[in-house]
């Protein structure tokens, strides 16, 4: 039985759908191609969408059923190998659900992340301490060393904002005045939190906006969502919607095309960057009086 993965890399998402490719091109199906490996139909159609790992000789032989040129079955394999290793993230297995560590993936592999988050802060500005104060009062609760270590992960992917290589992402996020107001781990918490807004704020690929409460509703506020964008060819625009216990993932055009159009719109309704700046300073000395 091939080896299930957690969270699959970027690439090895890419390299599966350049398989399904190279399938589709010589007219396989993907029971045709597991006839010829004597495996379960299955196995292909879940090394194709990167559920299973990418079996070195069996990719191999893949390729080589469907006529790939031996300098291109080359270099598949070298970025297989690139693929196989486990991303960062795999560190934190212990507290990192499945469908979050495909979140993670992609954001790290991302070259553009815009999103709304609307009643915390986007948990890649958070601090150490506002990460902590929120994920305390979540469900299901956390033992202590448990929450810990979901605060470290959340710190450490922050890391992706200020890395030099690759180039980090552009970030776009919008949130509403009521993750400024709302009390979490009171005040000195909440103050070092505005603070670190406004620094992040400086940085060249950030964008940071906010939606006051005078604006009234806006197309956003049926709930938090992210919009991952690459610069490979294989991947579209992904939308990850988020619950309470799952997110959702869509690629459909369609889909991503709405929901840019909403973040669009609601940049309208916002604060512009200086603007929230301007207003994260005003909060700011609120909580120092």
């Amino acid at each position: 039985m091939s080896e299930a993965r957690s969270a699959p890399t970027v690439l090895a998402i890419v390299l599966g759908r350049r398989l399904a490719a190279l399938r589709d091109a010589v007219g396989f199906t993907a029971a045709q191609a597991a006839k010829q490996l004597r495996i379960a139909q299955t196995t292909v159609t879940r090394m194709e969408k990167a559920e299973t790992s990418l079996k070195y000789a069996t990719v191999k032989t893949l390729l080589e059923i469907y006529g790939v040129p031996q300098a291109e079955i080359e270099e598949f394999l070298v970025l297989l190998d690139h693929a196989s290793t486990p991303g960062w993230w795999q560190g934190f297995r212990d507290v990192l659900p499945g469908w979050f560590g495909v979140h993670v993936s992609l954001e790290t592999a991302a070259t553009e992340i815009r999103g709304y988050e609307p009643g915390v802060i986007p948990g890649l500005l958070q601090t150490p301490d506002y990460a902590r104060a929120v994920m305390d009062r979540g469900l299901p609760r956390m033992a202590p060393d448990i929450l810990q270590r979901s605060v470290e992960l959340r710190i450490k992917r922050q890391e992706l904002l200020t890395r030099e290589e690759p180039a980090p992402p552009r970030l776009w996020v919008l949130t509403d005045e009521t993750s400024l107001r709302r009390p979490a781990g009171g005040a000195a918490v909440m103050r070092g939190q505005i603070e670190h807004l406004l620094d992040v704020a400086d940085l060249p690929n950030v964008t940071l906006q906010v939606c006051p409460f005078e604006a009234g509703l806006h197309p956003g506020a049926f709930g938090p969502f992210t919009i991952f964008r690459f610069e490979i060819p294989e991947l579209p625009d992904i939308v990850c919607t988020d619950s309470l216990s799952r997110a959702g993932y869509s690629e459909e055009k369609e889909e991503a095309a709405l929901f840019r159009e909403a973040l669009g719109q609601m940049s309208v309704y916002a604060f512009s960057k200086q603007g929230t700046k301007t207003f994260l300073g005003d909060i700011r000395k609120e909580l120092y009086l």
